[in-house]
């Protein structure tokens, strides 16, 4: 059962942790924004950068960059969210059922890990450079968030067994 439970609890704290982003994203808009500006615009990657064709100057990109990258943030906080409601009252199911309530959570976490993978050190760092900046790298953080979102997936998905073994 503990273990159960651990497992419900740690997909509680990754959608904490993706509300609490989302959330300061949505509520200091303006602040976070500019993050996001200057990594479009690579304004601060290296002087000589040969990459630096591949900005994108145009502000209605940048914000409807950001506000994908928000819709992310949200829907893996509620996917993560649902998940760990139906673990939580799961707890005492057979193993087989138990097991299956784990889709959600699973979803959750698989898109968070997408989301700061892909999203920030992929897209963000290579594709953009964000990794040159001095200021506006966020290549540690996003290496940080799917890193612990990938553990709790692993630990997530390792089969339960009946709770009387």
């Amino acid at each position: 059962m503990i273990v159960r439970l651990s497992k419900a609890l740690l997909v509680c704290a990754i959608a904490l942790f993706t509300s609490l982003v989302a959330f300061g994203n949505m509520t200091d808009y303006a602040t976070n924004f500019v993050f996001v500006r200057h990594v479009f615009l690579m304004d601060t990657i290296f002087p000589d950068a040969k990459i630096a064709y591949r900005a994108i100057y145009s502000p209605w990109l940048h914000h409807a960059g950001y506000i994908g990258i928000i819709a992310l943030e949200i829907l893996t906080a509620v996917l993560c969210w649902l998940g760990a409601l139906g673990l939580l009252c799961g707890l005492k199911l057979p193993a087989a059922a138990f097991n299956r309530k784990k889709t959600l959570a699973v979803a959750g976490l698989t898109l968070g890990f997408l989301t700061w993978q892909v999203g920030f050190m992929s897209i963000g760092g290579e594709w953009f450079g964000m990794w040159m900046s001095s200021q506006w790298n966020g290549v540690p953080s996003a290496f940080r968030f799917f890193i612990t979102i990938l553990l709790v997936l692993i630990y997530l998905v390792q089969r339960d067994g009946e709770l009387d073994e």
